[in-house]
């Protein structure tokens, strides 16, 4: 006898966002159905991936996610051309390490001429990521939506309490959003409310509900992710519609686990396999839930997260 599986009708879907511009744009969302239930729906474009660059050489990196960038981590230009040349980025997530107030504290004029030196370099998408200090990401976020206009950028992260005025240069030099809330569905939607009434486009908004790595709380990161695509989908919430886009790379490569040599803990493993793992597991983690853009960091946790999605999808 043959068994027909029990299928879910779907009345919302994830809104469609094209970031970047011209023939290297790329397309997330879309989808009609939970992560992956093509077999219930349609999920028209596949996750993307978006490998980190920092605007200034991480001092915290452990040597396995430092090997792949030996000689450029000192020259944003230069890693992302590397990210795309030799590890075929589909797009690239430029962290503003250096304007962090606790560190070298770099002002907006510089770190938006390094941003601008990037986006002139590449012609993939570009992801600007600052600090998440609500004062300095306002200045220098602004600072970098005025002189990259027409660069299609995506920048973030806006939060409740810095959201207004970067919105707002967002809005006028036409570049999309990445709305941060603190792991939780309320909070989620309630700054996606406030970005509409600002004016931003709900196409212009992409949503950062904050993510952990496995063993550091992925589990509530997970439900909560699932509770946002099911108020999308099963309940037609429009303001939860809008694409997810997760920062994991640096949640995982923090982790006490990657840094602990092979020598004093032989029963991890080898501890370059054990980050790219680690990275990779937590991806694919946030995949199921319903991210459509990871930000990853190793190349070889990049393939293997690519090689679940073509398995998943094929």
């Amino acid at each position: 006898m043959d068994l027909e599986a029990t299928k879910i009708s779907y009345s919302g879907n994830i809104r469609e966002i094209t970031l970047g511009k011209d023939d290297k744009a790329v397309t997330i969302g879309g989808e009609t159905s939970y992560p992956f239930h093509i077999f219930e729906g349609k999920m028209p474009n596949l996750p993307s991936i978006a490998m980190e660059v920092y605007d200034s050489p991480p001092d915290d990196w452990p040597e396995a996610a430092l090997e792949p960038f030996v000689g450029v981590t000192d020259d944003p230009v230069s890693w992302a051309k590397k990210c795309i040349n030799d590890y075929g980025a589909e797009m690239i997530c430029l962290q503003l390490l250096s304007t962090d107030p606790n560190g070298l504290d770099r002002g907006a004029d510089e770190a938006a001429e390094t941003v601008k030196k990037v986006a002139d370099a590449i012609d993939i998408p570009l992801i600007v990521w600052g600090t998440a200090n609500h004062d300095k990401d306002t200045e220098v976020l602004k600072k970098v939506c005025e002189v990259c206009q027409g660069k299609s950028l995506i920048v973030g992260p806006l939060e409740e309490g810095d959201y207004k005025k970067i919105a707002a240069s967002a809005i006028g030099y036409k570049h999309t959003v990445i709305a941060s809330t603190p792991i939780d569905i309320n909070l989620a939607k309630q700054l996606n409310i406030l970005l509409d009434n600002l004016g931003v486009p709900e196409e212009k908004i992409i949503m950062d509900p904050t993510v952990s790595s496995i063993g550091y709380g992925i589990e509530y990161c997970y439900s909560v992710m699932e509770r946002i695509r099911i108020a999308a989908l099963t309940q037609q919430d429009d303001k939860l519609q809008m694409p997810i886009i997760c920062n994991i790379a640096r949640e995982s490569w923090k982790t006490k686990e990657v840094k602990i040599p092979t020598e004093e803990e032989p029963t991890l493993g080898d501890i370059k396999k054990r980050g790219i793992l680690m990275e990779a597991i937590s991806a694919i983690t946030l995949l199921l839930a319903g991210g459509d853009i990871m930000v990853m960091r190793h190349p070889e946790a990049i393939k293997l997260v690519r090689e679940m999605i073509a398995e998943l999808t094929a």
